[in-house]
């Protein structure tokens, strides 16, 4: 494998960025029923702030604010397990 596809298979803005659309589709998909609608609003939400979330903590100015980023990014993915 070369350094550029090695750099993009982990790319983790575009997987995240993929990870979002993926759930957005599967929401789709889920019945519109009354015990779903809360479930599918936190999925929805959360599915697109794990991408924004590392997003910003690659854009912070300090290491310490970029450990607090990458633990909130990683409370995140918690949420969704």
């Amino acid at each position: 494998m070369s350094n550029n596809k090695n750099s993009k298979l982990y790319d983790l803005e575009d997987r995240t960025l993929r990870f979002a659309q993926r759930v957005r589709r599967l929401i789709k998909k889920l019945p519109k029923i009354i015990a779903n609608i809360e479930d599918v609003k936190q999925l929805a939400k959360t599915s697109a702030s794990v991408g924004a979330n590392y997003i910003e903590a690659n854009e912070s100015l300090s290491r310490k604010d970029i450990v607090y980023r990458i633990k909130v990014y990683r409370k995140e993915i918690k949420e969704i397990e």
